[in-house]
């Protein structure tokens, strides 16, 4: 039954994009296919076997160590001020953001990471059917961030029609940034992160596919990367620590103000309607939870935590899941690889601000087809939830 379920919501994701996509003719299903087959096969390694449960407990591992050295540093500063056996989420969550972010900021100025980035990129670029650049963007988008990423590339930009320039920005809503990574993994179950960023990379190709599809030709098929302006190793150091604090200050922010607004609408909907605004929403989008994989008993519960991923992002959400005891562990996993992703509403004024700093006109241009750049984000994740229910 479930695989008929799988079917039938990969024709429903692949049916809504179908009908918003702004070029049907133009699509191209030799690259969808063989992008959904790759799909398939990673979430079935990742998800269901000892490969892929040793790549992901490799992946795990990692992390685990970062964020033991990360709790050093937190501890040096901050030790003492917790009261004891509390873990503030502060502290053990996005503090460690800060040294992941300085590492990757090493691993860049040691030209490693561009190295990667660019022929990773290129590879994909064979597979995918699109441009190089589309396709470096996609893993520079889950390494650097949504709004770093832009820099690397903001050479472009300011040539790019709104087709390829919509892509670069789909591409980097649908992923997360390696600097959060770990963050994510003090929440939700490490497997389920891994496969969602994996999933998610080549779940963006398809979508953009169909919803935005368009032929590159060789001319404009060229690769220009932005070199980082040379600065000492120190000055380098500082810059990214300074970026990653920001980064968990922001975050911080973002959620006091997301929960405290959630339990104020909450408290008014439930006074008023005897049902809070979660569970309202959580009817809405409980079709696309069943579909994903989600038994339809629990599938308000699940939709609620999918709304307050959009609504809100991906921290709040994340918190209400681990605050969850009524939904089975096939549907907190595909769930858990539903919100890995910068899908929501706040992430269209980040991305169209980050690239209106670099071109102003191009950033009037993300912005008006924001809600779009929404929609494709959050099929994405859809399609990529409903790929990993298949193995759960």
């Amino acid at each position: 039954m479930k695989y008929v379920i799988a079917i039938i919501g990969l024709l429903a994701v692949f049916g809504l994009t179908y009908i918003t996509s702004k070029d049907r003719r133009n699509i191209r299903y030799r690259p969808l296919a063989q992008l959904i087959v790759l799909q398939v096969i990673l979430a079935f390694l990742l998800l269901n076997t000892s490969v892929g449960e040793f790549l992901i407990r490799g992946f795990a591992s990692i992390f685990e160590s970062l964020l033991a050295y990360a709790a050093e540093g937190v501890n040096f500063v901050f030790g003492g001020l917790a009261n004891e056996g509390q873990a503030p989420f502060f502290l053990t969550v996005l503090l460690p953001i800060v040294v992941i972010s300085a590492l990757i900021g090493i691993l860049q100025y040691t030209r490693i990471l561009p190295f990667i980035i660019k022929y990773i990129g290129l590879v994909l670029s064979k597979i995918n059917g699109m441009g190089k650049l589309e396709s470096y963007n996609a893993v520079a988008s889950a390494i650097l961030g949504q709004s770093e990423v832009f820099i690397s590339v903001k050479k472009q930009i300011g040539l790019l029609p709104e087709r390829r320039l919509y892509t670069l920005c789909a591409s980097a809503m649908s992923t997360v940034s390696m600097s959060i990574v770990g963050a994510y993994m003090t929440m939700i179950e490490p497997r389920y992160v891994v496969t969602a960023l994996v999933l998610n990379l080549f779940g963006g190709f398809i979508i953009a596919s169909i919803l935005n599809p368009y032929r590159v030709s060789k001319e404009e098929d060229i690769l220009e990367v932005q070199e980082e302006e040379k600065q000492s190793f120190f000055e380098m150091l500082g810059e990214y620590i300074m970026d990653g604090f920001k980064v968990a200050i922001v975050v911080a922010a973002m959620l006091i103000g997301f929960v405290a607004l959630i339990a104020l609408v909450n408290g008014i909907f439930g006074s008023i309607f005897g049902i809070t605004f979660q569970q309202l929403l959580g009817y809405v989008f409980a079709p696309f939870a069943f579909l994903m994989g989600v038994p339809w008993k629990e599938a308000v519960d699940a939709g609620s935590i999918m709304a307050t991923k959009m609504v809100a992002n991906e921290f709040v959400a994340m918190l209400d899941l681990g605050n969850m005891t009524t939904l089975s562990p096939k549907s907190i996993g595909i769930v858990s690889i539903f919100l890995v992703s910068f899908a929501n509403f706040s992430s269209i004024g980040i991305i169209a601000g980050a690239v209106k700093g670099l071109h102003e006109k191009q950033g009037n241009v993300v912005a008006r087809f924001g809600l779009r750049l929404l929609y494709g984000a959050t099929m994405v994740s859809v399609l990529s939830a409903i790929v990993a229910g298949i193995f759960l």
